[in-house]
């Protein structure tokens, strides 16, 4: 086998595109990068990025072919400073804007935004979007600059405020043509990334000159494609403290069990590492997965039969599982909330009070104690660790390299470790579940011996 078979070529992977302003602007004038002539940087071969530089969307590969691989792989333009810039930095407008839940690092990513928008490239008009996207047209923006921005790394929430809802795309395109904003950095979930999909095609329609950035902000990881979002690794960190807790109140009573409810909506991914790190969980229940209560190989079985064995035991519940099994009134099966998403019952609560009701009717005259914790609002609200902190600094800085070089419609983050651009509308469209059928999971049966919860 030749050396060059060993290698792939950029025409041999499906190459995702991402829109640049000049596919729509052919006039627009290059700049040669600051970073170019910046003292504290000392360039490099292979410094600055071109467009041969990529990332694979998958690593591994199945050369048996058992499990088909994609053919053409996938592949995503490699984040970071390109040679050349589409904006000249006296003339940036830069708005940020923060929406839905908190998350923690949401500060972080704001003030490196600022610090890299005025320290890297020389920019000095960037301003702050508050209450989330309503705030485009209803609130005036808030200039920032690096001093005013030091410290919010350290608190958590978000002092630009957020909120859910609000989106209304005229108000907001003509906010941001009103204001002269030519650079948007656009912090959010899914639901938010929906949103930037929208402003995004609609200045695209209108070929306007004004680039858009999406930075994925989600606690409970279920960004599709990117590695894991920021602030996953804070949360599953506090989780394992309410973890804690629950096992101590849990073994020091009799028959006593510690319920924990943890954040997931749609995914159980701080619910499963928190099960992996603490190892002090004996049912993880996540929304993708089944359960019932009653019967052979039911969770009230198995629970009956760890008290007889231990004692004690812990039980952690993602707050989307169940959803399906918890009886709803007419009303509250079609009620949403701002950002247009289903309301979900309090599968904690219910889950006490089924428990309860369970051990006073089979077991009327022995002890039983449960102690239910939701730590949600504790772990969204508190500042990002020095993980997370490092990471919000990666997407902020990839997400400013990005929009000076002249792309936009795209979103930053980590494909296998490799920081890439991604179309904003697949971010946008695609989840990361929890595949419980692969090693991770099976991993968690085995730490925790629960069932599998299929019916016999």
């Amino acid at each position: 086998m030749s050396n060059s078979s060993s290698f792939i070529s950029i025409s041999n992977v499906q190459l995702q595109h991402i829109t640049h302003l000049t596919n729509y602007n052919s006039q627009i004038q290059t700049h040669t990068n600051p970073l170019a002539f910046n003292p504290f940087f000392r360039t490099f071969p292979g410094f600055f990025l071109t467009s041969s530089d990529i990332v694979l969307r998958h690593n591994v590969l199945d050369l048996s072919g058992t499990f088909p691989s994609p053919n053409p792989p996938l592949a995503y333009h490699r984040a970071g400073p390109r040679n050349q810039i589409l904006f000249d930095p006296a003339s940036v407008r830069a708005a940020i804007v923060t929406c839905g839940g908190l998350c923690p690092g949401m500060n972080t990513v704001i003030r490196e935004l600022v610090v890299g928008l005025w320290e890297l490239y020389g920019v000095r008009e960037i301003f702050g979007i508050k209450a989330g996207y309503r705030g485009f047209y209803s609130y005036d923006p808030v200039r920032l600059n690096p001093k005013m921005v030091d410290d919010w790394h350290k608190r958590g929430g978000t002092v630009l405020e957020t909120s859910r809802g609000g989106f209304d795309l005229k108000k907001i395109v003509d906010a941001i043509q009103n204001h002269g904003f030519n650079q948007l950095y656009i912090i959010g979930g899914d639901g938010t990334m929906r949103g930037a999909v929208e402003i995004f095609e609609e200045l695209k329609q209108q070929k306007l000159y004004i680039s858009v950035a999406g930075i994925p902000k989600t606690v409970d990881n279920d960004v599709g494609i990117i590695d894991r979002s920021f602030g996953f690794q804070t949360a599953v960190e506090m989780a394992q403290q309410a973890i804690n807790a629950a096992h101590i109140e849990a073994e020091s009573a009799v028959n006593g069990i510690g319920l924990v409810k943890l954040m997931g909506r749609s995914t159980g991914h701080i619910a499963l590492h928190a099960t992996l790190s603490s190892r002090d969980v004996d049912c993880c229940l996540i929304p993708e997965i089944d359960f019932y209560l009653e019967g052979k190989g039911g969770l009230f079985e198995f629970l009956e039969n760890r008290l007889k064995e231990m004692g004690h035991a812990v039980l952690v519940v993602a707050e989307g599982a169940g959803q399906d099994i918890i009886p709803r009134t007419e009303s509250q099966k079609t009620e949403k909330d701002e950002s247009g998403n289903p309301v979900f019952l309090d599968v904690g609560g219910w889950l006490k009070s089924e428990l309860k009701n369970w051990w006073s009717r089979d077991h009327p005259n022995e002890l039983f104690t449960i102690k239910y914790i939701d730590p949600t609002y504790m772990i969204r609200a508190v500042p990002p660790n020095a993980t997370d902190n490092s990471y919000c600094t990666l997407l902020s800085h990839s997400a400013i390299h990005g929009v000076m070089a002249g792309y936009t419609g795209f979103v930053c983050g980590p494909i296998n470790g490799n920081y890439a651009y991604i179309p904003v509308v697949e971010v946008a469209k695609e989840k990361n579940k929890v595949d419980t059928r692969d090693h991770k999971w099976s991993w968690v049966r085995s730490v925790s011996n629960q069932p599998d919860f299929i019916r016999s």
